[in-house]
């Protein structure tokens, strides 16, 4: 399972990138990648991701929680892929 957590900052996915890495090391740093929403033409209306690959589905509830509070806490959200 795929887990994006998305971010209007560059800045805030890099932090929370790195916060993933320490409190899962299991999962490994996840990638920031940019990614432009559909239908908007605009390079500003693009979004950050960080992308928390998850293929063998070692995340449990409670680590799916953190995850949203820590999107939430950036003022993003999380979806999972």
């Amino acid at each position: 399972m795929r887990h994006l957590l998305v971010f209007a900052d560059r800045g805030d996915a890099e932090e929370v990138a790195e916060t993933v890495a320490e409190e899962f090391p299991r999962m490994g740093t996840p990638a920031v990648v940019r990614e432009t929403l559909a239908g908007e033409d605009d390079a500003e209306d693009a979004q950050w991701v960080v992308v928390v690959e998850d293929p063998d589905g070692v995340l449990e509830t409670d680590h799916l929680a953190r995850l949203e509070a820590l999107a939430e806490e950036y003022e993003g959200w999380r979806e999972a892929g």
